[in-house]
């Protein structure tokens, strides 16, 4: 699935470990999230480019609605909100 501006929002930009963590609160509400690693597609590509270890996690729009509270409490409990 590519990243289509229109009809996704980014959540969040972090560490892949936390954005893994975000991924599978998301995962209990039937959300698929879109993960995009700049850095380690740059590195395949044969070219480095985003900060390495570091990912943004996107949603439908039409899924925010259902997804900020579960996100909103995710990122106040790993203290980064």
């Amino acid at each position: 699935m590519s990243e289509n501006t229109e009809e996704t929002t980014r959540i969040y930009t972090g560490p892949a470990m936390i954005a893994q963590g975000l991924r599978a609160r998301l995962n209990e509400l039937g959300i698929e999230p879109i993960i995009k690693d700049d850095h380690a597609s740059g590195i395949t590509s044969g070219f480095a480019i985003g900060v390495p270890g570091q990912v943004r996690v996107f949603i439908r729009k039409d899924e925010l609605a259902t997804a900020q509270t579960t996100i909103d409490g995710f990122l106040k409990e790993i203290g980064e909100k």
